[in-house]
């Protein structure tokens, strides 16, 4: 492979025809370009110019030396310039959350990128487990959990609380045990999970959601509460969820009176450098969603 140093003070020499006014644009001694131009022959075992006292000409290798030279010097110039660059606001950005913060955070973030349409956000709703993995396998820049994670790789920052609220159909006033056996849960993707955190602190009878007979799954958060408002049962979701759907009026938001809250954590791989595009997304997210979020009535 040919020397880049090298071949870059060829090039200049060649466009310059001047040996010391090569060596003063370069900030080298005269006798370095002259070893510069030798080592690059003796690489190339091919002679690249010949030289009349203290001026030169070129052979034919030398000239086609210098025709595709000067294209990869100013490629590679080019390419140091590229490097430097960091922009805030260009460039893809993946990322993943849960699906109630994302139900918030998704539109803020489409909103930026119609301002800065060179930033595009890829954005998928997951699990906590799926976050996790992906920030780990670097198939993610930013990941949002509300969960803390067992992995090296992962550095989580705390950014937010969302609480967890009892669903039910619109004609229970005031849920008690016996109702919520009666009515069943609407599982989803975290809902042992919310169900445990929430009802547990709740209800002394509760041991596990798999007490309740299971009247509905749905791992599409925005269609959870769909069957609650039809009444077929009762679930535990984040607040944003719920503030997302629309058929509100068919639907009972219960403040038990022990309050529970996950912390929402902001995640990135430990070993990855994080260029400022990404940074201007975590910034973004932070200034979404980095407040207690407010109870409902």
């Amino acid at each position: 492979m040919i020397n880049p140093i090298w071949l870059r003070s060829f090039c200049t020499l060649v466009e310059l025809g001047h040996f010391t006014r090569t060596a003063d644009k370069l900030h080298m001694t005269q006798s370095g370009v002259s070893q510069h131009i030798r080592k690059l022959e003796q690489h190339l075992n091919q002679q690249l110019l010949i030289r009349h006292g203290k001026t030169f000409s070129l052979t034919n290798t030398g000239e086609r030396l210098y025709q595709e030279g000067k294209k990869l010097i100013l490629s590679l110039s080019a390419l140091e310039v590229m490097i430097g660059l960091d922009p805030t606001h260009e460039g893809i950005v993946k990322m993943a959350s849960p699906g109630s913060v994302g139900l918030k955070l998704y539109p803020h973030l489409l909103s930026l990128q119609r301002q800065y349409p060179k930033l595009v956000i890829e954005y998928r709703f997951a699990p906590n487990i799926e976050i996790e993995r992906l920030i780990a396998e670097h198939k993610i820049d930013v990941g949002l959990m509300t969960c803390l994670s067992k992995m090296n790789e992962i550095s989580l920052d705390p950014i937010a609380e969302e609480e967890l609220l009892l669903i039910t159909p619109s004609n229970i006033l005031s849920p008690s045990w016996e109702q919520l056996m009666s009515l069943g849960f609407i599982d989803h993707p975290d809902g042992h999970y919310h169900a445990r955190e929430l009802l547990s602190v709740n209800f002394s009878e509760f041991q596990n959601s798999k007490q309740f007979k299971r009247t509905g799954f749905s791992n599409q958060i925005n269609l959870i509460l769909k069957p609650v408002s039809m009444g077929l049962g009762f679930t535990v979701l984040p607040s944003h969820a719920i503030d997302a759907f629309k058929d509100s009026d068919n639907i009972k938001i219960h403040q038990l009176k022990n309050k529970v809250s996950e912390i929402l954590y902001i995640g990135t791989h430990t070993n990855k450098f994080i260029p400022n595009r990404i940074n201007t997304i975590i910034s973004e997210t932070k200034k979404c969603l980095a407040h207690k979020i407010k109870t409902h009535n």
